[in-house]
């Protein structure tokens, strides 16, 4: 089935597309939101901008709309928009969605795909959180960490490639502090730097830290596309 898939360039969306390639399904196309804060419920924030690195990357036509508004109803039309766009322009019979624990996400998105005739592909939902963390690394899936709102997650975690062991501290500090390991209740946001998807790897040439004390972002001034071959 041809589909499009719901891209902000984090950890999520990224292996739902890998996953849905796996399940016999063609990605047409992403398609991206710039969220207008980083206040909005559905859209992932930092770095958005620099999603069209990684389509690059995967080598994936992208449509990319920018939001003016955190207003949700008017996100949901956004991505209405983008996938009437979608259907027009690569004739996509579904849409893929990187969701694993949002019932808010996922109902509204549901609802927005069944209002265009889309069937929608839901590769890592309900995936037992421990079990997600260790697949992505076990897929050669890089990230970052560019974003953190949570009790123990603190500066030292900004732009940090999670490694085995940094997953091991995760998952202590989630118990101990109760976030969700997956990051899905907003705790932290990711940025993939490769992956099986990528035909080279991105690499971060500048960036910026802000931190509040309790949250901070990492935010990606500059980067650029490595081919594998140098």
């Amino acid at each position: 089935m041809n589909v499009a898939a719901l891209f902000s360039g984090g950890k999520d969306s990224t292996f739902a597309i890998y996953a849905a390639q796996k399940m016999g399904h063609t990605i047409s196309c992403l398609i991206t939101i710039l969220a207008s804060s980083e206040e909005s419920h559905l859209l992932h924030h930092p770095n958005i901008s620099q999603t069209t690195l990684q389509a690059k990357a995967m080598n994936i036509p992208q449509i990319m709309i920018q939001s003016e508004s955190d207003n949700t109803t008017q996100e949901l039309q956004l991505i209405k928009e983008g996938l009437v766009q979608a259907k027009q322009t690569h004739r996509i019979d579904g849409v893929v969605h990187g969701g694993i624990l949002s019932e808010f996400q996922k109902t509204r998105f549901e609802g927005v795909a069944k209002e265009l005739g889309l069937e929608i592909i839901t590769p890592i939902w309900k995936k037992d959180q421990k079990q997600y963390m260790v697949e992505l690394l076990d897929h050669n899936f890089e990230f970052i960490i560019t974003a953190v709102s949570a009790d123990g997650l603190d500066e030292s975690w900004l732009g940090k490639k999670i490694t085995r062991q940094d997953l091991t501290d995760l998952m202590e500090k989630s118990e101990k502090h109760r976030f969700n390991l997956s990051f899905e209740g907003g705790e932290a946001e990711t940025f993939v730097v490769d992956c099986p998807l990528f035909s080279g790897m991105i690499e971060i040439t500048d960036t910026k830290k802000i931190w509040d004390g309790y949250r901070g972002r990492f935010e990606i001034l500059a980067a650029k596309m490595k081919n594998n071959a140098g």
